[in-house]
């Protein structure tokens, strides 16, 4: 007869994070369902690291792609590849474990960083979308205005926003001072969700389509004026028709780079907002898959790049050959046809 309760009591103890009241309840996959998710999981590290890191060595490497646009595409690179390297892994274990079993400093350290890399990436594309807009709509004055000094300031700001709105939210209590009312306390002991924040949900909301709102207008008015230059172009002499073939191929590329961010963030958006107003309702498996699919815009920066951008594609072969290690290479033209 003691058998039977000490047997419930391992299963009770097997479905929860820890052994403790308030515990948050444990979702245990069956054994080849959690190898294939750490499987998928891990080939997405390895993508988003490998392929940013590529493209932080071949901006570095190159001096043909020293410009100040490749300067914002580095910081870029710099932002997604650290997100997988240093948030994923643990993002991970979480997700296939469903708990948190790190400490609650490396949850906030985790949750810092995971916000500070992706809304710094997020606030890059916005510059990009910012210097594509000035290399196209003005092109006799893109090269005075946007400058290496420039794209640095911007670069400053894409890390120093995001930094400081994070620090605050995180390592202050003016959240807990200020949005008191705002508040949920945690639901469990082993979410790693230091807050539920519902003024964050709907802040989040209109601030995300605030950004888009930026980017979907500057890019429908680059395509304007790009069409518009193609249709001229006829009467240009070869070297205006590169350069303005060049400006219009980036702009196809920013578009596709704007579409895929919608794409990857739109759901999670949308879904903080209902949560916030719904008392948080979403099931933590969709939850995870909406995170995970935020995730998923910074292992598609470097994929766009190889098969739009001609340059990215001779310096994948130079890196990937011997002829990376030759001192004349960092020299070579990569944009010569």
């Amino acid at each position: 007869m003691s058998a039977v309760p000490n047997q419930g009591a391992e299963e009770q103890s097997e479905a929860f994070c820890y052994q403790v009241n308030g515990s948050c309840p444990r979702t245990i996959h069956p054994l080849g369902i959690q190898l294939a998710i750490y499987l998928v999981c891990a080939a997405g590290i390895l993508i988003t690291v490998l392929g940013n890191l590529f493209v932080v060595f071949a901006v570095s490497n190159f001096k043909a792609l020293h410009t100040p646009t490749n300067l914002l595409l580095l910081s870029l690179a710099l932002a997604d590849m650290f997100l997988g390297l240093l948030v994923l892994p643990l993002s991970t274990i979480r997700s296939v474990e469903s708990c948190w079993f790190f400490g609650d400093f490396l949850c906030r350290l985790h949750t810092y960083l995971d916000t500070l890399f992706c809304l710094t990436s997020i606030f890059h594309l916005c510059f990009i979308s910012i210097d594509r807009h000035c290399a196209i709509c003005d092109p006799l004055l893109y090269p005075s205005k946007f400058t290496v000094r420039v794209a640095v300031r911007y670069i400053l700001a894409g890390w120093g926003m995001p930094a400081t709105y994070t620090t605050v939210f995180l390592y202050t209590d003016v959240v807990e001072r200020g949005l008191s009312q705002w508040l949920e306390e945690m639901p469990c002991v082993g979410s790693c969700q230091l807050l539920f924040n519902k003024f964050w949900g709907w802040l989040n909301f209109p601030v995300f389509f605030f950004r888009c709102l930026i980017m979907i207008s500057l890019y429908v008015k680059i395509f304007v004026i790009a069409t518009r230059q193609g249709q001229q172009i006829s009467t240009l002499s070869k070297s205006p028709v590169g350069a303005a073939r060049h400006e219009r191929k980036a702009a196809k590329t920013l578009g596709i780079a704007v579409g895929i961010y919608l794409l990857c963030w739109l759901p999670f958006t949308i879904d903080t907002l209902l949560d916030s107003l719904l008392k948080f309702i979403t099931p933590p498996l969709v939850f995870d898959i909406f995170v995970w699919l935020a995730y998923f815009n910074s292992a598609c920066n470097p994929i766009i790049y190889v098969f739009s951008y001609r340059w990215f594609r001779k310096a994948l072969k130079l890196i990937l050959s011997r002829e990376i290690f030759s001192p004349q290479t960092p020299a070579i033209d990569l944009y010569q046809e």
